[in-house]
């Protein structure tokens, strides 16, 4: 009983870390409010009002999760992330051009996760041997090797996913169903994905670890 409550534990660590490594939950979802805040700026008024609107809404989040003790340089990514895209829809003269370095970030992730697969070093694999200080021969394991493949492989799809979607939206100019993609394919889809890896993770506790 106490060893399975022990390698719980170290699941939900894992799971935690690789949250906190990819933006997290709660910041995947302070990021959501500043794209319903340009895209209802957008609609009723003129862009240079939408992005205000947008880096406004992101300071005053920026301020908030300051002041619930989480440091600056966490709790000032997004807003630094609105201010960039923000910049591009001012240079591009479109509102679609606040979307275009998420899209494209999209695109690089997905080649970049792939590619790990490609090497046969599964990216997820990579941080659940980081996380236990490299200390395991966790490539030699077929089982544990290929549950990492799915893990990675689940990254990769949901990477390719949003772009392939939101980079066609682009091109069609549908600026208000681009803000819905990029938020219904941020958290719930990220969601799924963590699934995936946390099962890895179990998978390579089970043969490792416990």
């Amino acid at each position: 009983m106490t060893t399975s409550v022990q390698e719980d534990a170290k699941d939900i660590d894992a799971t935690q870390v690789l949250l906190n490594n990819m933006g997290g939950t709660s910041g995947m979802i302070y990021t959501a409010i500043p794209v319903v805040a340009f895209v209802i700026g957008n609609a009723l008024a003129a862009l240079p009002a939408a992005i205000g609107v947008a880096v406004v809404v992101a300071l005053v989040l920026t301020a908030f999760r300051v002041k619930r003790g989480e440091p600056i340089a966490q709790a000032s990514g997004g807003l630094v992330g609105v201010i960039a895209a923000g910049g591009v829809a001012a240079w591009t003269g479109s509102a679609g051009g606040y979307f275009l370095i998420g899209i494209w970030t999209s695109l690089v992730c997905a080649l970049a996760v792939f590619v790990s697969l490609l090497v046969r070093r599964p990216l997820t694999g990579l941080l659940w041997n980081v996380l236990h200080r490299n200390k395991y021969d966790w490539r030699a394991d077929p089982s544990v090797l290929r549950a990492h493949d799915l893990a990675t492989l689940a990254f990769t799809v949901l990477f390719a996913a949003r772009y392939i979607v939101q980079d066609w939206l682009y091109d069609a100019d549908a600026t208000g169903w681009l803000a819905f993609a990029k938020i219904a394919m941020g958290t719930p889809m990220f969601a799924l994905a963590v699934l995936v890896t946390v099962w890895a993770f179990r998978r390579s506790n089970k043969q490792f670890v416990s």
